[in-house]
């Protein structure tokens, strides 16, 4: 090692320390030691740069290897499946060729149809290409790539591309200075053998700048020229390219069905369609509701107008009726005419007032028309022996109660009252409202001596007119009743409900037969 080495001065600093010999030995031992250090530093710094040296001609050495071993386990063709080319392309491609006249920043379009033999698989296809200065190259309208140095053979695997019938190979190139050409070949092999070269001559044509679709055109249109052939193959211009580049392998695109074009576009449709519809509902929903508040304010001026006008002159009418019977005699014609007068008048309130709780719009609610129902019910048998009981729910939810609804179940109350009354000869009634979810539910129930089904089938008009107002709410309607054992009501309705439906519609959702709904 070098710190067991013995140190010895170099003749070049002797002289150095001769003009110190007149100095004391202390002095002289550390002058020595520092001329020590300066050498020893030095011979450092020469070892530490050859081994700098050394390594970094090793890594270029290694780097030299691994190319030369990279270069000697390729293929010479640009990839496997191109066996069998070597340098001499003059069967592989075909001849420089370009339009007519050549100029600078001159662009050309070339075009090239073939066909594919159906009889026979394809195995192999090679296409070889270069062009003077720049091209883009294409194959039934798919972009292949592009080259920009004229003295390098580009080389693309067609195979996966190439199925049976019509193909069309298109050229786009450009000449910036001096001299242009294309030079190309594309070599197919089928299974049976047989190869077949397509090289560049004049049977490619020259499409004009303006021409649309070119690309995949499969038969050339007339006013497109041929190729003119500029220098053979073999010239002085280019016999051999410098380098053939291998473009890596043409796969095929395979995308999921919603990446592809036509269901991204109906999926754009029909986001579109349906914006569109929800627009619509929208506006429809807001028009609706507009109308609705309209005619809730229509019918509350209308109510009101009735009991002003109309409500006012008949309550006047009955207290001048009953001020002039006061001035007649009981037993007299006038003084009955007169409360005759009175009570009609009486009645055509009681009928006013049913009306305007109707129209009222602050009445359209569950709770106003089970609290009306009931009071109606118990007024209508106030003046008969039938006791009424009453079940309904102490509280009920705030439900809109649209005046279809309420106008028809109420005509149904009023009906099925009045036959109870009439018909039943009963004791006791039981009035009684359901609220399920969005269901309504009305029970009226007698303990009278009910019917059978061959006495209602003759006289049923009342029955008929209660089926035909729940269905055309969209309700259903049933009724049991045995002899001796009374009758029972049921009617209900969804409140949720759309009145607007048709009214077949509803009778079918309704479900009523009247032979199945009576049970004798």
């Amino acid at each position: 090692m070098l710190s067991k080495k013995r140190f010895e001065i170099p003749p070049v600093y002797w002289s150095e320390s001769q003009h110190f010999a007149g100095m004391g030995r202390q002095k002289l031992a550390a002058f020595c030691e520092r001329l020590k250090r300066r050498y020893c530093n030095l011979r450092l710094k020469l070892l530490s740069s050859r081994i700098a040296y050394i390594f970094i001609c090793a890594v270029f050495l290694g780097q030299l290897q691994a190319v030369a071993d990279t270069l000697g386990s390729l293929d010479p063709t640009p990839t496997n499946k191109m066996s069998g080319i070597v340098l001499e392309l003059n069967n592989r491609v075909g001849s420089w060729i370009w339009c007519d006249k050549t100029t600078h920043g001159q662009q050309c379009q070339f075009w090239k149809s073939f066909k594919v033999d159906r009889e026979s698989q394809v195995t192999n296809a090679i296409l070889w290409i270069t062009v003077d200065d720049e091209f883009t190259v294409y194959l039934d309208g798919r972009e292949l790539g592009s080259g920009t140095d004229w003295r390098d053979l580009f080389a693309y695997d067609v195979t996966p591309l190439l199925g049976s019938g019509s193909h069309v190979l298109a050229v786009d190139a450009y000449n910036q200075l001096l001299d242009a050409g294309l030079i190309a070949g594309l070599q197919i092999s089928y299974a049976d053998g047989r190869i077949v070269n397509i090289v560049s001559d004049t049977s490619w044509r020259i499409v004009s700048n303006t021409g649309k679709r070119w690309k995949i055109k499969t038969e050339p249109e007339a006013g497109w020229p041929r190729a003119k052939v500029v220098v053979s193959s073999s010239g002085e211009w280019w016999n051999r390219p410098r380098d053939i580049i291998a473009k890596p392998l043409v796969q095929t695109a395979r995308l999921a069905f919603w990446q592809t074009g036509w269901f991204q576009t109906i999926s754009w449709g029909a986001c579109i369609l349906i914006a569109l519809f929800s627009v619509k509902l929208i506006g429809q929903l807001a028009l609706h509701r507009k109308e609705e508040r309209l005619l809730k304010l229509e019918r509350l001026r209308i109510a009101r107008e009735i009991h002003d006008d109309i409500g006012s002159g008949l309550t006047q009418l009955v207290l001048n009726g009953e001020v002039a019977q006061r001035s007649l005699p009981p037993d007299s014609k006038e003084h009955q005419q007169l409360e005759k007068i009175c009570n009609d008048s009486r009645r055509l309130l009681a009928g006013l007032d049913e009306i305007l709780w109707v129209l009222n719009p602050q009445w359209d609610t569950i709770e106003e028309f089970v609290a009306y129902a009931c009071k109606y019910t118990e007024e209508f048998l106030k003046p008969t022996s039938i006791q009424c009981f009453f079940d309904v729910p102490s509280q009920t939810r705030l439900a809109a109660f649209s005046l279809p609804l309420r106008r028809s179940l109420l005509g149904v109350v009023k009906e099925a009252l009045n036959n109870a009354v009439k018909h039943s000869g009963a004791t006791e009634l039981r009035f009684g409202v359901h609220c399920e979810g969005n269901k309504l539910l009305v029970v009226i129930q007698d303990n009278g001596k009910g019917f059978d089904a061959k006495s209602v089938k003759e006289q049923r008009n009342g029955l008929k007119n209660m089926v035909q107002r729940v269905e055309d709410i969209g309700g259903r309607f049933k009724i049991y009743s045995e002899p001796g054992k009374g009758c029972r009501v049921e009617f209900g309705v969804q409140l949720a409900h759309r009145t607007s439906s048709s009214k077949f519609s509803r009778q079918k959702d309704s479900g009523f037969d009247m032979e199945d709904t009576l049970i004798i």
